[in-house]
């Protein structure tokens, strides 16, 4: 029974760290985004390396979707394994990993959500497309 409850506890440190660590570098990225294009540290794609402002606005906006993405997800990440205490470590695991699996779409997502506004903003060689109303 011991052994149910630690993997338990566990499981749910391991279901909150995406969404903690989402919140987290979304709200760094938002404020002290890295400056320098880099091949290192930061949201790296082809569009977001073109030149300075591409960067910038990358950085920035892929913050924002994650500190958003990192709120939207903690609690509804912790229910389902509200259900399952108590229960079996199989039981948990396939909770947790389905919980996982949930959390990475949403990680993965905000790639394509970061690369649309990117091209929403920014023709196809990194200049910025000015509205005109």
């Amino acid at each position: 029974m011991i052994v149910n409850i630690l993997f338990w506890i566990f499981m749910l440190v391991f279901i909150l760290m995406i969404p903690l660590l989402m919140l987290g570098f979304g709200k760094s990225f938002m404020k002290n985004p890295p400056t320098e294009i880099n091949p290192g540290y930061g949201y790296r794609t082809a569009m977001s390396s073109k030149n300075q402002d591409t960067w910038d606005f990358a950085q920035r906006y892929m913050g924002k979707v994650w500190h958003r993405a990192g709120r939207l997800l903690l609690i509804p990440s912790a229910v389902p394994l509200l259900f399952v205490l108590g229960r079996d470590v199989g039981v948990v695991g396939v909770v947790g990993l389905a919980v996982s699996g949930v959390q990475l779409v949403v990680m993965l997502g905000s790639i394509g959500a970061t690369e649309h506004a990117l091209k929403k903003n920014f023709d196809k060689n990194g200049k910025r497309i000015i509205e005109t109303d």
